[in-house]
């Protein structure tokens, strides 16, 4: 039986996907979502299998929220179901930890064929999401010669923060941890991506993102 949690802030979507993962054989859905704040507040407790999660969400996207209840439950599983296909999205969804990434496009029942594919040890992708990832694998590879391959979920998380200007505090408050190990992390990014300060750390991370 695989235990699904869902996270999506359109309540029919989230109504319809409820009934129809409780309605299938082999899945239950055991808690659900309208927003990531609920969400990161009781996953990491309840440790569901499969976490279907939306990205667009109110406040939190869906992104963080993934790498913040993966750091205290890495455990738990999660497939992004989402109308966003830009290849931002997908490339960073993906290397966050998400093991699939299934479009709204293709309503609850590509959802259960995603969960199902995960059940049975799948990485389950729409096909649309699939050729995006092909057709930019080359591109992907050269940044990875950057350094950017070594920094882990929540460095990136921090160095996309600390691109918007955030101060360690600032950043410390929103993930929930201590400025001393901002600066930490902030360290071994630097080490990581050979800079030798912030700016530069900042400017190599924005000129990747071209």
């Amino acid at each position: 039986m695989i235990r699904v949690s869902v996270v999506e802030d359109q309540l029919d979507v989230l109504n319809s996907l409820v009934k129809r993962i409780d309605r299938t054989e082999g899945m239950a859905c055991v808690s659900h979502f309208t927003n990531a704040e609920d969400a990161l507040a009781h996953l990491p407790q309840q440790q569901p299998d499969l976490v279907l999660m939306d990205i667009g969400l109110p406040k939190m996207n869906g992104v963080e929220c993934m790498i913040r209840v993966k750091l205290q439950a890495p455990e738990v599983d999660f497939l992004m179901f989402t109308v966003f296909d830009n290849d931002e999205y997908v490339f960073e969804a993906l290397k966050a930890g998400a093991v699939g990434y299934v479009l709204k496009s293709e309503r609850a029942t590509g959802a259960l064929r995603a969960i199902e594919e995960y059940a049975q040890g799948g990485a389950p992708m729409s096909r649309d999401i699939a050729r995006k990832v092909l057709s930019s694998f080359h591109t992907h590879n050269k940044k990875a010669g950057e350094g950017f391959e070594n920094l882990t979920p929540q460095q990136l998380l921090i160095l996309e923060q600390l691109s918007q200007g955030l101060l360690n505090k600032e950043i410390a408050d929103r993930l929930g941890i201590s400025e001393g190990t901002v600066k930490q992390h902030n360290y071994a990014i630097y080490k990581k991506l050979q800079v030798n300060n912030r700016t530069e750390a900042v400017q190599k991370y924005l000129s990747s993102k071209g």
